[in-house]
């Protein structure tokens, strides 16, 4: 009977074992399922935006005035008009100029901040780190008119004039608290070894910034300059702010003007916002790989 008895509770406990397998087995498809449907989601919110201005752009403008969703015939030749009626071609010209400056800028300022607060042992270092992240709680708004009226005053006191010029359109962002602060994440992770050995060889701060640290994080240095490109060539309430004439705005300000000038031209405002962006896919499509790994590896560590 005890046989008997031991055979019966192992055959419950066996079947109870596999209801609670396949009970967990489902449960995980049922998870799995919800996360994948919310990302879906998620992406053709994300992209329906996109896709209907490329389609609008091919389309004529009754088409584009109308409800229709894929144009009858591709009109490829609402970018040239776009362009030739907006005079991107100056703008275009000035967002490349404004956006290198700022761009060599802030990866000079950024790189030797970052070194100094990851290698560099000074008094006050973290107290002085930990109010530069601070700043980052402050809204960019809140800021333009206090860097207005600074830009107006070394304007005033320089030799060069700053409204209506390059530096007004990049010095102010030349100093990026969270560029500082991905750079110094990635360079306090270095092992003190490889600066011992630098220093055993008789190479000093610069030489090993230049020599060791920055060969090994050009992930970081990417995001930094994607970053920094798609905030310098995005650009709008800074650039109407400073300037008052077509000689130094980016192409944000010429597609704005644009806007206000084309009326009901909605093929030809959707052709000029995609010239706009073109640069920017271009950048992250060539960068993305070492983007991304920069976002999973930066901040988490050290």
């Amino acid at each position: 009977m005890s046989t008997i008895g031991s055979r019966v509770r192992g055959c419950f406990m066996a079947d109870k074992s596999a209801e609670n397998h396949w009970f967990q087995r489902g449960s995980r498809v049922i998870r799995n399922l919800s996360i994948y449907a919310f990302l879906i989601m998620g992406v053709v919110i994300s992209i329906t935006p996109f896709v209907w201005m490329i389609l609008t752009s091919l389309m004529s403008l009754g088409e584009a005035q109308g409800i229709r969703w894929i144009p009858s015939e591709l009109h490829f030749e609402n970018y040239a008009n776009a362009w030739r009626e907006a005079n991107f071609s100056e703008y275009f010209l000035n967002s490349v100029i404004i956006t290198l400056i700022t761009l060599t800028g802030e990866l000079t300022f950024s790189v030797l901040a970052a070194y100094a607060f990851a290698r560099i042992k000074f008094p006050g270092r973290d107290a002085i780190f930990g109010l530069l992240l601070s700043t980052i709680m402050i809204p960019a708004m809140v800021n333009i008119i206090p860097n207005f009226l600074t830009v107006t005053w070394l304007g005033r006191i320089g030799p060069i004039k700053w409204i209506n010029n390059w530096p007004a359109l990049t010095v102010p962002f030349m100093g990026s608290v969270f560029a500082i602060f991905l750079l110094r994440q990635f360079f306090a992770q270095i092992p003190d070894e490889l600066f011992d050995a630098a220093r055993i060889d008789g190479a000093g701060h610069l030489r090993f910034l230049w020599t060791v640290v920055l060969p090994l994080s050009k992930a970081p240095v990417m995001v930094i300059i994607v970053l920094s490109f798609i905030g310098s060539w995005n650009a709008l309430a800074w650039p109407l702010l400073v300037t008052n004439s077509p000689d130094w705005r980016p192409i944000a300000v010429g597609l704005y003007n644009f806007v206000e000038e084309a009326g009901q031209q909605l093929n030809l405002m959707m052709a000029g916002a995609f010239i706009t962006i073109i640069p920017i896919l271009l950048i992250y499509f060539f960068t993305q790989k070492q983007f991304t790994e920069s976002i999973a590896r930066s901040g988490l560590k050290g």
